[in-house]
């Protein structure tokens, strides 16, 4: 469903992305890790057509991409095939726009439907993500951050895509919320086939999302296999520390585990 080969992102002299291969099957599912400025969110942006590669291919069902720009009419057809859900659901969504009219409004720019059959499809999408018409009736402001990124995921899905990126997605939710939505993501990948590729640097929520995992460091591609195997048994060093950093079980901070001053 997505070939990625040899993806280049450069700004200036500045290396952001350098020789990034890998591919993503038809309902499939791989991580995207590493630490700030790994440039794992270069190369989802690029997937997106948010960033124009420097050099590389990227094909989505068979559509093949390369560098240099996309017209209008190219960007709106890809976007089709390839959605992407940011971190910050408030800061994509349109304040002043009640939820159930952002969505219908995705809707209508990839499909041409009658009234009826607008609002039907609106109502299928909220209930895809576990939303009602109360919140469809609702400003983003008067949602939680977890009903807010519900609103963005569904407005991604309203264009069918093939394939959907989730920028560090759950990254600003509380713990308990995270898990709701990575169950979300489970249940919609298993209702439409929708490939996802989630991008993020907590190695604890890819056991529950994902089937493979890709490791970047400095813009480059250190390790690549099934989630089991790359993270039981890494064998690159800088996985290896990636995987060591994770809190373990009872785990309480230094300053926690002193004695108060007498």
């Amino acid at each position: 469903m997505l070939d990625v080969h040899r993806l280049r992102k450069t700004f200036g002299d500045f290396v952001a992305v350098d020789d990034v291969t890998f591919s993503l099957p038809e309902g499939g599912s791989l991580a995207i890790v590493g630490e700030s400025g790994s440039g794992k969110t270069t190369t989802a942006r690029m997937l997106a057509g948010v960033e124009t590669p420097s050099a590389g291919r990227i094909t989505v069902a068979g559509d093949e991409r390369g560098p240099g720009r996309a017209r209008a009419r190219e960007r709106r057809a890809r976007s089709r095939q390839l959605q992407m859900v940011f971190q910050d659901p408030y800061a994509s969504l349109d304040r002043r726009q009640r939820v159930g009219d952002a969505i219908a409004e995705a809707v209508r720019l990839h499909r041409s439907l009658p009234a009826a059959a607008l609002a039907a499809r609106v109502g299928e999408l909220l209930d895809m993500v576990g939303l009602d018409d109360r919140q469809a009736r609702s400003l983003p402001s008067a949602l939680s951050g977890g009903q807010r990124q519900r609103v963005a995921i569904a407005r991604a899905l309203a264009a069918e895509p093939r394939v959907l990126i989730l920028d560090e997605a759950i990254a600003a939710l509380d713990v308990s919320i995270q898990a709701q939505i990575l169950g979300l993501l489970a249940r919609i990948r298993a209702a439409t086939g929708t490939a996802l590729l989630f991008i993020t640097h907590d190695l604890g929520a890819v056991r529950h999302i994902s089937d493979d995992v890709l490791v970047m460091q400095a813009g480059r591609v250190v390790e690549h296999g099934p989630v089991s195997t790359v993270l039981n048994t890494p064998q690159n060093p800088y996985t290896q520390r990636l995987i060591a950093s994770i809190p373990k079980p009872g785990w309480t901070p230094r300053r926690s585990r002193q004695e108060p001053a007498a």
